[in-house]
């Protein structure tokens, strides 16, 4: 199969969808890999490697959207990508498509076959999600802590206090991969961690995990209120596969929270689950709400490519294999998790979250 790999050209998305290792596979197995010039600088990948690798460099987006059979994205499609989209043509990325009308309508306009990492489904584990949950979860707290200093507009709360003064407070919603991997992170700043779920044997299995270090709460709309107006820094973490994510913190929540307090969403990706939020940059990352500051940025993981670019071409590379050794619908027979990922083909919305959330 003849494979692409374009430049990302998202705001400030220095991440790039493979590493030459991961070209290198491709290559062993028999296929063509693309490479758009420069298109691993923002991950220090330089054109030379993936050349060393066996791929082929070519010098536009154009060019590679155009050879390749199969295109292997970070991030969703923007306005400037819509046209070099095709019937035919495999789309393997993160897609978010319950989140934009606006992408979801190009993508089905342009008869693309468009699978997303983000739905690929194991017993309810999200493998190509799972990565940059970790690495979303753990900047959290970073970005988190960064906000709350006082020239950034925060509370000028240190987390971890010193002796003789109180620790911040860190509220977590969401036990999954982003809520555990903040909650790793809060606890090394020596903060003080309360993290919310509704799933009370995933509160065990997190109460275990911390040795009692992360208190946990069953989570409630009284309880996420009660714990909100106590906190310092929250952090959102909460994802329903391939929908909209729920909307756990009003606005009049926020109204009665510590002036100066920080609400970091990562499920911004899929619209957020903070009331107020709206998706932002790493150029331009908080706006304020009432008396707190709000962090949406929409590619988190986008900030620290080095270490993300790597974390998801390992997850991939194997379903990557699988649509270019196969083809897509053989690969998907025989493998009901990547036949999750299904989004949408040839104009028809095949995921029912996505189908859901635009009527």
């Amino acid at each position: 199969m003849l494979v692409g790999i374009p430049k990302e050209v998202k705001n400030n998305e220095f991440r790039v969808s493979n590493t030459p290792a991961g070209v290198h596979s491709l290559v062993l197995a028999g296929h063509q890999v693309f490479v758009e010039k420069g298109a691993g600088l923002g991950s220090a990948i330089t054109d030379s490697e993936y050349a060393k690798a066996g791929a082929t460099i070519l010098d536009t987006a154009d060019e590679v959207w155009a050879k390749s059979e199969m295109i292997i994205k970070v991030k969703e499609p923007i306005a400037e990508e819509y046209h070099r989209m095709r019937k035919g043509q495999i789309l393997f990325t993160y897609l978010h498509l319950a989140a934009s009308r606006e992408c979801t309508d190009a993508i089905v306009k342009s008869g693309i076959t468009a699978i997303a990492y983000e739905t690929v489904e194991v017993n309810r584990f999200l493998p190509l999600l799972a990565p940059m949950s970790e690495v979303a979860g753990r900047m959290s707290i970073q970005v988190g802590a960064a906000a709350l200093q006082r020239p950034n507009g925060g509370r000028g709360v240190l987390l971890g206090g010193v002796p003789g003064v109180a620790p911040g407070k860190v509220v977590i919603l969401g036990g999954g991969s982003v809520g555990v991997s903040a909650a790793a992170m809060a606890i090394g700043l020596r903060a003080d961690v309360t993290l919310l779920d509704i799933n009370l044997k995933r509160l065990g299995e997190i109460d275990e995990m911390f040795h009692g270090q992360v208190k946990t709460v069953a989570s409630s709309p009284y309880a996420i209120e009660e714990h909100c107006m106590q906190a310092d820094l929250v952090v959102g973490g909460v994802l329903i596969p391939g929908a909209a994510a729920p909307k756990l913190v009003t606005d009049a929540m926020v109204a009665k929270m510590k002036p100066g307090s920080v609400l970091v969403d990562v499920a911004i990706d899929q619209g957020g689950c903070f009331e107020g939020s709206h998706a932002t940059t790493h150029a331009d990352p908080t706006f304020k709400v009432h008396n707190s500051l709000y962090y949406c940025v929409a590619n988190m993981p986008g900030a620290v490519p080095a270490t993300s670019t790597a974390a998801l071409s390992n997850a991939t590379l194997k379903y990557s294999l699988a649509l270019a050794n196969k083809g897509w619908q053989k690969a998907m027979e025989d493998d009901a998790a990547l036949a999750a990922g299904l989004n949408v083909h040839e104009g028809k919305i095949m995921y029912a979250a996505v189908a859901a959330a635009h009527g």
